[in-house]
């Protein structure tokens, strides 16, 4: 099992989800963890909760990723709270699925994009000036940008600049011992537009199209970030982890 004792991870978008998933493994394994929530204080407050009744240690912290100030006091935060950030998950985003490009909207478009893009963004920027030497950067992408679908360009290439920056990000700071990567799952139960049993029709028509059949999970989104942020993914740098049960081979 992956130690992480003594290590402080800031994970955004932390309440629901992938993100409340990866909080509580780095948790379970020792890490003290900043949950970040732009809304819903009730679900990153459960989420502590949960961290500490098994024994861990985490604070929520309240802030929008899409506003530069609020990304810098989230990891200000962290470093006064706990003395240093050692791994960082850039996880907050949001969906819009079925979105034929020719009738999105300007609206749609600025709002995924000032989240997704921009922040996400300024979010592994942020990262890149905060987590120590030898630390972990791990952006939560998506598997649009691996696989075009019709009604997924816009929610596809607001997720897809990102992609590119974690290779970049990787050179420029690889001398530090800093790696960064990126996890892209393809549809995950009980995250995202597929929380809470929602779009149920959509979930089950991929997963009949993935060869292993036994469903793709918060949990095996975990699993690769306990990866990323082991000693064991040491020399794996700038790569992105596609999380998809062989349904692109």
């Amino acid at each position: 099992m992956t130690d992480l004792s003594e290590q402080v991870a800031v994970v955004t978008g932390s309440s629901r989800g992938l993100g409340r998933a990866i909080a509580l493994r780095y948790a379970a394994l020792g890490a003290k963890v900043v949950v970040n929530y732009a809304s819903g204080k009730t679900a990153a407050d459960d989420t502590v909760r949960a961290i500490e009744a098994g024994g861990g240690t985490a604070i929520a912290v309240h802030g929008d990723m899409s506003q530069l100030s609020d990304i810098e006091r989230l990891f200000t935060t962290a470093v006064a709270q706990f003395g240093k950030v050692d791994i960082a998950v850039a996880n907050a985003g949001i969906e819009v699925i079925d979105q034929a490009i020719a009738d999105a909207t300007e609206e749609q478009f600025d709002r995924l994009f000032a989240l997704n893009t921009k922040g996400a963004f300024f979010t592994l920027q942020a990262a890149a000036r905060h987590v120590v030497d030898g630390g972990r950067i791990i952006f939560i992408g998506s598997s649009t940008t691996a696989f075009a679908l019709p009604g997924l360009g816009l929610y596809g290439s607001s997720k897809m600049a990102p992609r590119y920056i974690v290779e970049v990000l990787a050179k420029e700071i690889g001398h530090r011992g800093v790696t960064v990567n990126s996890i892209i799952p393809t549809a995950t139960q009980d995250a995202g537009v597929f929380s809470a049993g929602d779009n149920a029709e959509g979930f089950a028509f991929i997963e009949e199209m993935r060869p292993i059949k036994n469903g793709a999970t918060v949990d095996a989104v975990a699993d690769a970030a306990e990866y990323l942020a082991g000693p064991l993914s040491s020399f794996v740098s700038g790569q992105h982890l596609l999380l998809s049960g062989g349904l692109h081979i």
